[in-house]
C-alpha cells in the first residue's frame, strides 16, 4: 500500500520552516510516500511551492469541513507536528496510526517559573520533529530547513534604492510580543556606526517603527516593512549578505538560504530549541543575549511589556558586539 502521511502544523511562519526537514526527508526517504500537509489558510503560500509536498489542505473556519475532505485522501498515517486541541481532533476522526511530537511543557514551564534551564534537553525542535517518524527507516540527512519561493514573488532589487541593489544587510525587526524585539533605540544606536546599506524587514505591524528608525539613520537605510509579501520577504532575505533578527520567523527563513545570522534573544532563550537551526554551516549562527539576567526566561512566548519594567534583556546587548559582526567579513 502507497504511504500517504499527513503532517499536521496549522501555522507559524517560523515553525511552518522548521516542519520542512520532516516534509523532505518523508518524500525522499519513504518509498513511494505520497506527503500532505494541513495548515492555516493564512500561511499556505509558504509552502506552495515546496516540490517535496503533493497536496496542501488548508483549515479556514470549519474544522468538520477539513477533517471529511482529509477522509477522501486515503491517508495512511498522521504526523502531528502541532499537537493541540484541533489537531487531536483530526486525528481521533480519521483513526490512522499517528505520531506526535513533544512540546516540553512542563519543562519549559520550570524554566521559565523557576529558571531550571537544564531541565530542557539539548536537541532542537526539528530534531524533536524527526522523532515522530521513529516507525519508519529514516535518518536526518542534515541538509537543514528549506524554503522555496514561488517564481512570481522572487523580488527584482529594482524595487530597492540604487543605494541597496549591489549588497545590503537585512535586519528583521519585528516579532511576535514585544520583549522579543530589539527596542528602535538600540537598533539606532547599532546602525549609527554602521555605513552598509540596510534593509528593514516585518510586516505591516512594523512599518511605523521602521519608518522612526530609517527617518533617524537616513538613506542608508530602506524600510520595507509591511511593503512586500512574505515570500518576496524572504526573496530579501535570499539575497542579502547577512541577516541579523529577532527570534521571529523570519530568522528561520535566513536559516532556510543558509545565511550568515545574527540573532536577538531577549525574554526568549536558545535552550528552548527553536534558534537557527544550519546542521550543514552552525558557524553561521551568531546568538546575542544577555546571558546572566536571573530574569530569564520570562515567558515561553512573551510578553507585552517586560514585567520588571527595566527590559534589560535587551536594552543590555553590547551594540559594538553587533556592530563589529556587522563589520566583519
Amino acid at each position: 500500500m502507497t504511504p500517504k502521511i499527513l503532517i499536521i502544523r496549522f501555522s507559524s511562519i517560523g515553525d511552518l520552516v522548521l516542519t520542512t526537514p520532516v516534509i523532505r526527508i518523508v518524500k525522499q526517504q519513504i518509498e513511494g510516500a505520497e506527503v500532505h500537509l494541513v495548515t492555516k489558510k493564512a500561511f499556505s503560500s509558504l509552502v506552495e511551492s515546496n516540490p517535496y509536498l503533493d497536496k496542501v489542505h488548508v483549515l479556514e473556519n470549519d474544522l468538520k469541513v477539513l477533517i471529511e475532505e482529509l477522509k477522501q485522501e486515503g491517508l495512511t498515517h498522521v504526523i502531528d507536528l502541532h499537537n493541540n486541541l484541533r489537531s487531536r481532533k483530526i486525528k481521533k476522526a480519521l483513526k490512522l496510526p499517528s505520531k506526535s511530537f513533544t512540546k516540553l511543557n512542563v519543562e519549559k514551564w520550570l524554566a521559565v517559573n523557576f529558571k531550571q534551564i537544564h531541565k530542557l534537553p539539548d536537541i532542537h525542535i526539528v530534531d524533536r520533529y524527526l522523532e515522530t517518524l521513529s516507525e519508519f527507516s529514516v535518518k536526518n540527512d542534515h541538509k537543514g530547513l528549506d524554503y522555496f519561493i514561488p517564481k512570481k514573488d522572487i523580488l527584482d532589487l529594482k524595487n530597492l534604492p540604487k543605494t541597496h541593489r549591489t549588497e545590503y544587510l537585512a535586519w528583521v525587526i519585528g516579532g511576535s510580543y514585544a520583549t522579543k524585539m530589539l527596542p528602535n533605540e538600540k537598533i539606532v544606536e547599532v546602525l549609527g556606526g554602521v555605513e552598509k546599506p540596510i534593509v528593514l524587514l516585518g510586516g505591516p505591524e512594523d512599518a511605523e517603527n521602521g519608518e522612526l528608525i530609517a527617518e533617524k539613520l537616513g538613506p542608508n537605510v530602506f524600510n520595507a516593512c509591511g511593503k512586500f509579501n512574505i515570500n518576496q520577504s524572504a526573496s530579501l532575505v535570499e539575497q542579502a549578505a547577512k541577516v541579523l533578527s529577532n527570534d521571529t520567523g523570519l530568522m528561520h527563513v535566513a536559516a532556510a538560504f543558509n545565511k550568515p545570522i545574527l540573532s536577538f534573544w531577549g525574554n526568549t532563550i536558545p535552550e528552548f530549541g527553536m534558534y537557527p537551526y544550519m546542521p550543514q554551516n552552525p558557524e553561521k549562527s551568531t546568538i546575542v543575549q544577555v546571558a546572566d539576567l536571573n530574569c530569564r526566561p520570562c515567558s515561553k512566548l512573551g510578553h507585552k511589556q517586560c514585567p520588571k519594567k527595566h527590559f534589560q534583556c535587551m536594552q543590555l546587548i553590547d551594540s559594538g558586539k553587533v556592530v563589529e559582526w556587522i563589520n566583519s567579513q
